[in-house]
C-alpha cells in the first residue's frame, strides 16, 4: 500500500476505441494540420505530454513536492468544487486534443502513452458523477493526515525551504474550510461514510489538534536544522513557524474535530457497505472496473476468492502436517502459543524486516536484467496513523535520490504480531515488490514523465503479491513457518476478494467480515480489525491484488508454455516492470507481442 499518490483512471479499451473517433470528429485539429507528418504528430503528441504534466504539478503542490520539485513548495492544492469542475473541463479538452492527433506511425510506446492517457481522462469523465470529492475522510487518511505526511517527505536546506513550509501552513486552515464544505455538501446528497468509521478520523484530528506546537509532526523541520542556516534566521523561522502552527492550524484542526464531532458523525452511514448510498450499486461496478482494470463483476470476483481461499487453506494444511499437526485448528493453537513467532518490541519487528531484504537482494540479478538505482530503507508507521495502518505499506523515494522508498512498518502493539508474516511482507513492500517496480518506473527514460508515475492498483499491488511468491521460486523460505506465512499471506487477498465483495455488493455486515477472515486464517485480530475497516474505507482497493497476481502469473505460463527453453524469467521481468505501471489488458498485449518476437521466425522450404 502507497500514500500520497494521485490514482490514475481508466476506461476498457473497447469504450475507449469506440469513443476515439466520434471524439475526431468534435474537434479542430488546432495545431495538428490535416495530412501532417508523423514527426509533426509526435512534436503535438509530446508537447500536449508536456503541457499536462506541467499543469498536473502546479494543480497538485504537494506531489510535486514529494517528487522533489520544489517549485511550489509555498502553496497547497485548491480542494474547492469550482477547481473539481475546472479541472474536469480541463481534461476533457485534453482528451480531444489527444484524439485529434492520428497515432499512425508512431511507435509502441507512444501509441501506449496516448492510449493510457485518453482513458485516465475519459474515466475521470465517467467517475465524476460518483462525486468523490464530497467524501474526502475517513480513518485512511484525508485533510487532518495529508499535511503531516507531506511534510516528512521534504527536504529542508535552506531558509525558503523553510519560508515554503511557513506558507503552506498558513494555508493549511483555508483547506481545511474547503473540505469541510465538500463533506457537507455530501451530507445533503447522503453521500458520508459509515459512522464508526468518522469515530476513528475523529480520535486522529484530536490528537493531532491537542499536541503541542512542538511536538506537532507539522514542526518536524525545526528538529535537525542545516548548519549552513544563520542562528538568526533560525530563531526566526523557529518563532514563526510554532506561531503558525499554535495560532493558525492547530485551531483549524480544532475546529475540523468539532464539525466531525458534532455534526458529521451524526449524519454518517450505518450500513458499512457503499451500496447504501444513493448509486451505491453502480459506483462499487465502477470502482471495481476501476481498480481490477478488468471487466470481471464482483459476482465473479467473489467466486474467484472462494476458490483460492479453498486452494490456499490446502497448502496450509500440508505445512501445519508436515509440522506435526494433524488439522489447521491444532496448528493455530501453537502459534500463538508460541513465542518466538512474536517481536521482542517494535523495533525487533523492524530487524526482522531488514533481515529478510539482505539475503533477497543478493538474489534480485538472477531475477532481473534490470535493477533500480533508488535505495531504500525500513522505519516505523507515524505514531499518529499505527492505530488504523496496515500492517506495512511502501512510500515513495524521491527521483533526485534525496528521500529514500521506505518500507514503513506499523509497530503499534507490536509484541502481539506474528513475526511468521514478515518475510513475505518484506518482499512485497520492498524487494522485488514495491521499491524495485516503482523505483524502476522513476527511472526510465523513454517514456513521458507522467508515464513514471501512473498508478493502475492491480499492476502494482499485484506485482507487489506476485513478489511474495518469487521469493519461493528461487529457494527463499526457509523457515516452514515463513513459508506457511506466505501462504497465509496469499490467503489473506483471497480472502479480500471475498470480503469486499461481501460487504459491497452482497450486503454483509462488517461482523461477517471478520468472521470469515477469522473462519478461514490465523491472521492475528489487531490486523483484521485494521483490515476489514480498511476495506469499508476504501471500497474495491483490496481487490487489485489478487487479480494482479493472477494475471501476471498467467502471462508467466503463457510465455513458458509458448516458449519453452527460450523463456528466460529475467527478461520476463524486465518486460513487465519496463513500461512502468499499465492496465492488465495492455500489460497482456504487451507480453503477447514479446512472445511472439522470441519466437524464430519459421523458415519457408525452399522451392523444388
Amino acid at each position: 500500500m502507497k500514500t500520497l499518490r494521485f490514482p490514475s483512471l481508466l476506461l476498457p479499451a473497447l469504450l475507449l476505441a469506440s469513443l476515439a473517433p466520434a471524439l475526431r470528429a468534435q474537434v479542430p485539429t488546432g495545431n495538428v494540420t490535416p495530412g501532417a507528418s508523423v514527426e509533426d504528430r509526435r512534436k503535438a503528441l509530446n508537447a500536449l505530454f508536456t503541457e499536462y504534466w506541467e499543469e498536473n504539478l502546479a494543480r497538485n503542490p504537494e506531489f510535486a513536492s514529494s517528487l522533489g520539485d520544489k517549485r511550489y513548495n509555498d502553496r497547497i492544492a485548491d480542494y474547492s468544487v469550482r477547481a473539481q469542475n475546472e479541472w474536469l473541463a480541463h481534461e476533457q479538452n485534453y482528451l480531444l486534443r489527444l484524439a485529434a492527433i492520428d497515432p499512425a506511425g508512431f511507435t509502441d510506446q507512444e501509441k501506449i502513452s496516448r492510449d493510457l492517457l485518453m482513458r485516465d481522462f475519459a474515466m475521470d469523465q465517467e467517475g465524476a458523477e460518483f462525486k468523490e470529492w464530497e467524501m474526502p475522510v475517513n480513518q485512511m487518511g484525508g485533510i487532518h493526515t495529508t499535511y503531516p505526511q507531506v511534510v516528512a517527505q521534504l527536504s529542508f536546506t535552506s531558509v525558503k525551504d523553510y519560508d515554503d513550509w511557513i506558507a503552506r501552513l498558513h494555508a493549511i486552515p483555508k483547506a481545511f474550510d474547503q473540505v469541510t464544505t465538500n463533506m457537507s455538501i455530501g451530507m445533503d446528497d447522503h453521500r458520508v461514510p459509515p459512522k464508526y468509521l468518522l469515530l476513528k478520523a475523529l480520535d486522529q484530528a484530536k490528537g493531532l489538534a491537542t499536541q503541542k506546537p512542538e511536538d506537532s509532526p507539522l514542526a518536524l523541520p525545526l528538529k535537525s536544522p542545516p548548519a549552513s542556516i544563520k542562528p538568526a534566521d533560525q530563531e526566526r523561522i523557529r518563532t514563526e513557524m510554532l506561531a503558525a502552527i499554535a495560532k493558525e492550524v492547530l485551531p483549524a484542526y480544532l475546529r475540523f474535530a468539532r464539525f466531525l464531532e458534532v455534526t458529521y458523525i451524526p449524519a454518517g452511514r450505518e450500513q458499512p457497505g457503499i451500496s447504501a448510498l444513493p448509486d451505491g450499486a453502480k459506483y462499487y461496478q465502477f470502482l471495481v472496473r476501476q481498480t481490477t482494470t478488468t471487466d470481471l463483476t464482483a459476482e465473479q470476483i467473489h467466486q474467484i476468492g472462494l476458490d483460492e481461499v479453498k486452494r490456499d487453506e490446502a497448502e496450509m494444511l500440508a505445512i501445519a502436517q508436515k509440522l506435526g499437526f494433524k488439522d489447521l485448528k491444532s496448528f493455530y493453537v501453537s502459534l500463538k502459543a508460541n513465542p518466538k513467532l512474536r517481536p521482542a518490541s517494535g523495533e525487533a519487528l523492524l530487524d526482522a524486516y531488514r533481515g529478510y531484504l539482505t539475503p533477497m537482494t543478493a538474489q534480485l540479478p538472477r531475477l532481473f536484467g534490470r535493477l533500480p538505482k533508488a535505495k531504500f530503507e525500513v522505519a516505523a508507521v507515524p505514531d499518529y496513523l499505527e492505530k488504523t495502518s496496515a500492517a506495512a505499506y511502501y512510500q515513495d523515494g524521491a527521483p533526485d535520490g534525496s528521500r529514500p522508498g521506505r518500507i514503513r512498518v506499523d509497530t503499534y502493539n507490536a509484541t502481539e504480531r506474528n513475526l511468521y508474516d514478515v518475510e513475505s511482507i518484506a518482499y512485497h513492500e520492498g524487494l522485488p515488490g514495491h521499491h524495485l517496480q516503482i523505483s524502476i518506473a522513476q527511472e526510465l527514460e523513454d517514456v513521458p514523465t507522467f508515464r513514471k508515475y501512473e498508478f493502475y492498483t492491480a499492476y502494482t499491488e499485484g506485482w507487489g503479491l506476485y513478489s511474495e511468491r518469487l521469493g519461493k521460486d528461487i529457494g527463499l523460505y526457509q523457515d516452514p513457518y515463513s513459508d506457511f506465512g506466505r501462504i497465509e499471506g496469499d490467503m489473506w487477498r483471497a480472502i479480500r476478494l471475498v470480503v469486499d465483495t461481501g460487504v459491497h455488493s452482497q450486503h454483509w455486515t462488517r461482523q461477517q467480515m471478520v468472521d470469515f477472515f477469522h473462519d478461514h486464517s490465523n491472521i492475528d485480530d489487531t490486523n483484521v480489525q485494521a483490515e476489514v475497516d480498511r476495506y469499508i474505507a476504501w471500497p474495491s482497493q483490496a481487490l487489485a491484488y489478487k487479480i494482479g497476481q493472477l494475471k501476471i502469473l498467467e502471462l508467466r505460463d503463457r510465455a513458458k508454455k509458448a516458449l519453452g527453453d527460450k523463456f528466460d524469467l529475467r527478461a520476463f521481468h524486465d518486460q513487465v516492470l519496463d513500461a512502468g505501471a499499465l492496465p492488465l489488458d495492455v500489460l497482456s498485449s504487451r507480453i503477447d507481442g514479446w512472445i511472439a518476437a522470441q519466437k524464430p521466425t519459421e523458415q519457408k522450404p525452399n522451392a523444388p
